[in-house]
C-alpha cells in the first residue's frame, strides 16, 4: 500500500500496463518528455523508452485516429488530450469511426483504446479547459464513459479501461488531482466497469454524483446530518454502461433523488438519472426527483467561473428541499 493522489494513481495504473503488457502504448499532447500538462505521465518515458510513452502534434483527431489504426493493428494505445475541449477538434474520429469499428465490421474488429483527459472547472483555467462533456460521449453507441473519484477508483477504473476491449473514455477531475490523497494498494488491481459505488447507506434521499462532486456532496452531508437527514450517496464511477439497479434499488428505499454534476443541466447525464427514477421507480417516488448542475451557458472564463461552481450549500439547500416535499 502506498499514499497517493489521483495523478499519482492513474500514474501507477499506467506504469503497471505498461511494464505488464508489450502492447500497451502511452501518448498525446506533451506526455513524453514533461509528463504532461499536470504531470500525470511524468517519468513513464524515463522507464519504459521513447517508442512506449510519446510526443505527439496539437492535433486531437491525428491522434484519436491513429489510435485506432493502432488498435485495429494489435496494440492497446492509451492518449491522453491536455484538455476536455480539446477533444472537440477528435469528435469525427471517435464518432464516426472508433464507436462504430465493433458494429461496422459485424464483431470482427474491436477498438481497445483509452482516451484520456481532464476535465471540468475549479481550477480558474481558460476557454476551453474546464468542460464536463461526459453526455456527449454517453450518448454515443460504441462507447465506455468512465469518471473516477478517488486515487483507488482511478488506479482501477483505468487498468479495467487498458483491458476492455472497447473504446473507453476515461475522463479525470483535474480539481481532485491532488487534492484527495488515498491509501491505494501498488499491486495489479481492477473494477469493474459499469458498477455504481453506495458511498454511504441513508434512508431519506439518494444522492448520486460522480468524480469532483462526490467530495462536494460528502460535504454537503455534514450538513445534513446536522439537520437530521439521513443520505444514501452513489458514485456513479461509469456514465456508460450506467448501473440502473444499483440506482433503483436505492430509489426504491427512499423514496427520493437528488442529482449532483457539475456539467450543463439541460440534456445531461441528470437528465439521464431522473428518466431511470421515473421508468425504474416512478411508484417508490415521495418527491419530484431534483437536479443540482451548471447552469445552460458557457462556463465563465478564470475567476468568474466560481458564479457556475456547484458548492456543498447549493447540494444541501436541494436536499433539504427535497426531503421536506
Amino acid at each position: 500500500m502506498s499514499v497517493m493522489t489521483m495523478v499519482q494513481a492513474i500514474n501507477n495504473a499506467l506504469d503497471i500496463k505498461l511494464a505488464e503488457d508489450n502492447s500497451v502504448v502511452v501518448y498525446g499532447e506533451d506526455v513524453g518528455v514533461v509528463g504532461g500538462v499536470f504531470r500525470v505521465t511524468e517519468g513513464l518515458q524515463k522507464k519504459h523508452g521513447a517508442e512506449r510513452v510519446f510526443d505527439t502534434p496539437l492535433a486531437e483527431s491525428a491522434i484519436a485516429g491513429t489510435a485506432l489504426g493502432m488498435a485495429l493493428s494489435g496494440l492497446k494505445p492509451v492518449v491522453e488530450m491536455q484538455f476536455d475541449g480539446f477533444t472537440f477538434p477528435a469528435f469525427n474520429q471517435i464518432v464516426s469511426n472508433i464507436s462504430r469499428m465493433r458494429n461496422r465490421s459485424r464483431g470482427r474488429f474491436t477498438a481497445p483504446l483509452v482516451i484520456r483527459f481532464p476535465y471540468g472547472g475549479g481550477i480558474n483555467a481558460l476557454e476551453h479547459h474546464s468542460d464536463s462533456p461526459e453526455a456527449f460521449y454517453a450518448h454515443i453507441p460504441g462507447l465506455k464513459v468512465v469518471v473516477p473519484s478517488t486515487p483507488h477508483d482511478a488506479k482501477g477504473l483505468l487498468i479495467s479501461a487498458i483491458e476492455s476491449e472497447d473504446p473507453v473514455i476515461f475522463m479525470e477531475p483535474k480539481r481532485i488531482y491532488r487534492a484527495i490523497k488515498q491509501e491505494v494498494s501498488t499491486e495489479k488491481f481492477t473494477i469493474p466497469i459499469g458498477k455504481a459505488k453506495v458511498l454511504a447507506e441513508g434512508t431519506d434521499v439518494t444522492v448520486v454524483a460522480f468524480g469532483a462532486m462526490i467530495r462536494e456532496c460528502q460535504r454537503a452531508m455534514v450538513m445534513a446530518k446536522e439537520a437530521g437527514i439521513s443520505v444514501e450517496l452513489i458514485d456513479l464511477r461509469t456514465i456508460y454502461p450506467i448501473d440502473k439497479e444499483t440506482i433503483t434499488k436505492s430509489i426504491q428505499k427512499t423514496g427520493r433523488l437528488v442529482v449532483v454534476a457539475e456539467a450543463q443541466r439541460s440534456f445531461s447525464v441528470g437528465s439521464e438519472l431522473i428518466a431511470i427514477a421515473n421508468e425504474e421507480a416512478f411508484l417508490h417516488l415521495e418527491a419530484p426527483p431534483k437536479r443540482v448542475m451548471g447552469f445552460d451557458t458557457i462556463i465563465p472564463l478564470a475567476q468568474g467561473e466560481k458564479y457556475f461552481m456547484i458548492t456543498p450549500e447549493k447540494i444541501f439547500y436541494e436536499i433539504e428541499r427535497t426531503v421536506k416535499f
